[in-house]
């Protein structure tokens, strides 16, 4: 069979799917009895299944089978925004009170002001001023950054993006924890830059395993999230974080420490052992909120005008409302004061999560806005989030975290930031009961 006829059978598989004959979750046959039943070679059913892989219509579980995904997109690189009726367990932006206040408060002083520096253009610098106000925020344990290293984006994403660039050249490598943020797969993918999945345990990614991956085929780079990681909320404790300080230091690696969580813990960042072999990246998204935000990027000084070309080059700069609106929470305390309130509120939201979830695996920090539910073995993760979906919750199933396609553990990552405390709770109870009942006793 050529090429054009593999095709055609991946076609009419993928019909079956968009006409819901095959059914998010379902599972085809093993690539031997598919081929038998089409009359087809082996060689050539695995080519089919491999091209409904690359459709992003189907995810393939090592030792489980080939499953039709819960939503179709490439790869799985990126999950669709939750349906605007279902209750978003996606999201880790809170939503409080506090923060209404403070916009309001924030827009009027701004106005008040003239409103000059919010309708300037600037470059990734920002100014002057806004650079001294920024590192004294971003300062740690006696760990200042220069003014002139910090750099602004438009948002946190577009500062891993400007990283990611600076580090890596299309073809290259970065290395990453196995299970890792979404979006920073999409970015590697459009930037041609290969993510390299390296061992972590409970405190995040394994220097030894850092090392060997980078003997076996030099790396460009390395990303990670050292506080609450993304899916599992692993931190890494001082003794982990001066090891891999320490292994940076031997390789000449050098790091991209994603703190966006960083607010809602204590821990000390990678950056304050190792400023020259790490790039601080953080956001104002989920300290204050996300649709006036600034990203922050605390550059080693050798990398500085590297870092400051990929924003221009990637059109990531800030705008000036942004930049102005940031200062303002920097400088004036806001920031700080809702992280305190999110503090209080994640921790309570965790309280409730593992209250509801009671008798199930969940893994993850008490301090973070998300948490890691493992499933029965009565269901796959893909299943699961479409049967959630169809009642009305939306969350995200381990495939759309895992680098290496086929290894994502049978999982869902929970997020609770957005509902209520009660709409929360009663979310949330009603997925322990949909656990519990398993994919062959759910009546649709």
């Amino acid at each position: 069979m050529g090429s054009a006829d593999f095709r055609s059978v991946a076609d009419a598989i993928a019909a079956d799917i968009a006409a819901g004959r095959l059914p998010p979750g379902a599972k085809l046959p093993p690539q031997r009895d598919f081929a038998y039943a089409q009359g087809i070679a082996v060689s050539t059913a695995s080519r089919v299944y491999a091209e409904l892989g690359r459709r992003g219509l189907v995810t393939g579980e090592v030792g489980r089978g080939t499953y039709v995904r819960s939503a179709p997109g490439r790869n799985g690189l990126l999950q669709p925004e939750p349906p605007p009726a279902a209750i978003d367990l996606q999201r880790t932006h809170s939503r409080l009170p506090e923060q209404e206040a403070v916009l309001a408060e924030t827009l009027a002083a701004l106005a008040g002001e003239g409103g000059a520096m919010a309708f300037g253009q600037y470059g990734p610098a920002g100014t002057p001023q806004a650079q001294a106000i920024a590192a004294a925020f971003l300062a740690r344990d006696g760990h200042s950054p220069d003014p002139a290293d910090i750099l602004f984006t438009g948002n946190g994403r577009q500062a891993l993006a400007a990283a990611l660039a600076a580090l890596a050249a299309p073809g290259e490598r970065i290395a990453c924890e196995p299970l890792t943020y979404p979006m920073v797969k999409a970015i590697a993918a459009r930037l041609g830059i290969t993510l390299v999945p390296v061992a972590m345990d409970a405190e995040g990614m394994c220097p030894d395993a850092l090392l060997q991956a980078h003997r076996a085929n030099p790396l460009s780079g390395v990303y990670l999230q050292p506080t609450l990681q993304n899916p599992l909320g692993a931190t890494m404790g001082p003794g982990r974080r001066s090891a891999l300080a320490a292994m940076l230091t031997q390789t000449g690696l050098t790091a991209i420490e994603d703190a966006v969580y960083g607010f809602l813990a204590d821990a000390r960042p990678l950056a304050c052992l190792a400023p020259d072999r790490v790039i601080l990246v953080d956001s104002l998204s989920k300290r204050v909120m996300p649709s006036l935000t600034l990203g922050l990027v605390a550059a080693p000084p050798p990398l500085t005008d590297r870092l400051a070309a990929s924003i221009r080059q990637g059109a990531w700069t800030a705008l000036g409302l942004a930049l102005a609106a940031g200062m303002h929470w920097m400088a004036g305390g806001s920031a700080t004061a809702l992280a305190a309130v999110k503090r209080r509120d994640a921790a309570a939201r965790q309280v409730i999560a593992r209250a509801a979830l009671a008798d199930l695996r969940v893994v993850g920090d008490s301090r973070a806005y998300h948490l890691w539910l493992e499933l029965p073995e009565t269901w796959r993760a893909e299943a699961f989030a479409a049967a959630a979906l169809r009642q009305g919750i939306a969350l995200i199933p381990a495939p759309a975290f895992a680098v290496a396609p086929g290894h994502a553990p049978n999982a869902v990552r929970l997020a609770l930031a957005v509902p209520s405390h009660d709409e929360l709770a009663a979310a949330l109870r009603r997925l322990r009961r949909l656990a519990f009942a398993g994919d062959d006793q759910v009546v649709e």
